[in-house]
């Protein structure tokens, strides 16, 4: 159930919905480059898009399944275009001059359409699973299994799309090898950093909005 009242519950919108748009920018960019992590290969892009799940939980935990929904409406359509603008105007890490809209850019075109599915299809599954266990007493598994199972989705959605039989022959070799360690990092990631993160920033909004609570595990959030 919603926590905070109307005016309160259309910024935090308007703020998650530009956070969101920002995050899948910034990943669709650094998923050009890779790099490799204890010799496997992977992107930087592994490094940053694990702050949407984060965000998307506690938008369901704090405004409720619905409004999670409307972000992810409303997020898709303009991150698309802006990813697609800014992975075109800044192919491979150099700026292309302006002229380079002028014609269609098939590989990042690819990268942006899978990020849209990819997105779609992993933020609607994190949702779904974190409202249904985020009644649980223990306040860390609904976080925990919705980024699990959300992760998965959206990064084999994603790396399918974006680089199966790619133009690109390095990623069209190994991006397979490069999902899965891409997974493996968000989890790293989240489960480590962002999972305990998420319960600081969750009492630190309960307590601005108005809503005390004696432990992280309370029922009624």
């Amino acid at each position: 159930m919603s926590i905070m009242d109307s005016a309160r519950t259309r910024a935090a919108l308007a703020a998650l919905i530009g956070f969101h748009v920002f995050i899948i920018i910034a990943s669709n960019y650094l998923v050009q480059f890779p790099m490799q992590l204890f010799g496997w290969q992977t992107t930087w892009g592994a490094l940053s898009f694990p702050f949407i799940f984060l965000a998307t939980d506690l938008t369901v935990r704090l405004l409720g399944k619905q409004p999670a929904r409307r972000v992810i409406a409303w997020v898709m359509l303009p991150a698309l275009l802006a990813s697609y603008l800014v992975s075109t105007l800044f192919h491979e890490g150099n700026f292309n001059g302006w002229a380079a809209l002028a014609s269609l850019n098939l590989f990042v075109l690819r990268i942006s359409l899978a990020s849209f599915a990819a997105y779609a299809v992993g933020q609607l599954v994190d949702i779904q699973v974190f409202d249904r266990l985020r009644r649980l007493p223990q306040w860390w598994i609904a976080p925990s299994a919705s980024t699990i199972f959300g992760n998965l989705l959206d990064t084999l959605v994603f790396f399918s799309v974006a680089f199966w039989h790619s133009s690109n022959p390095f990623m069209a070799e190994h991006w397979v090898e490069i999902a899965w360690v891409d997974y493996v990092i968000k989890l790293v990631i989240s489960l480590m950093l962002f999972i305990p993160l998420y319960g600081i920033l969750l009492n630190a909004l309960l307590r601005l909005s108005g809503h005390q609570r004696r432990a992280p595990c309370r029922r009624q959030v």
